[in-house]
């Protein structure tokens, strides 16, 4: 009977990857603040509850149109307002399936985003203060206007800013890092 015998081979190690020689790679962690962690869901919600006052505040206001910057100023924080609600919900659904964010893709586009509302929105709050400013101090016209609800509606587009900074920071930073 000729039956066949297996024949042994000697087999190579395969080469090392960049893995076994510098070592696995590490994610950064998320930080909070960051798109899809509760921080980041907080500073997103936290901007769309001051711009939606900021929005309303003006909006009470019948002589509003008077002034082409605080027009400007409604039309930026509502931009805003629409962006961060759209952002919070992506949060939301991130935490809820349980899926980070990581994405490039994705960053850059958060990135550019934030990055071109929060700069209308503080350039909206900065005009809207300057008219708010020559209406109360300079033409003493307080009486006639609604100065008070002019600066709230300022106060408010300024502190939904200041929430806009860290998470275009964040986001920034880590689209820097990639």
């Amino acid at each position: 009977m000729n039956v066949s015998r297996p024949a042994v081979h000697p087999v190579e190690a395969p080469p090392m990857t960049e893995a076994a020689v510098h070592g696995p790679r590490v994610r950064m962690k998320d930080i909070q603040g960051m798109p899809g962690t509760k921080g980041g869901l907080f500073l997103r919600l936290s901007q769309f509850i001051f711009s939606i006052i900021s929005v309303s505040v003006m909006a009470t206001t019948n002589d509003f149109r008077s002034a082409t910057a605080f027009c400007y100023l409604v039309l930026a924080v509502g931009l805003q307002s629409l962006w961060s609600l759209s952002l919070a919900f992506v949060d939301m659904y991130a935490l809820l399936v349980k899926r980070s964010l990581r994405n490039y893709i994705a960053i850059r586009l958060f990135t550019i985003g934030d990055g071109i509302t929060s700069t209308l929105t503080f350039a909206a709050a900065s005009a809207s203060a300057g008219i708010t400013v020559l209406i109360d101090n300079d033409l003493d016209k307080c009486s006639v206007n609604h100065c008070t609800k002019f600066e709230t509606a300022t106060a408010m587009a300024f502190i939904s800013w200041f929430a806009m900074s860290p998470s275009f920071l964040l986001n920034f930073w880590s689209l820097a890092s990639h």
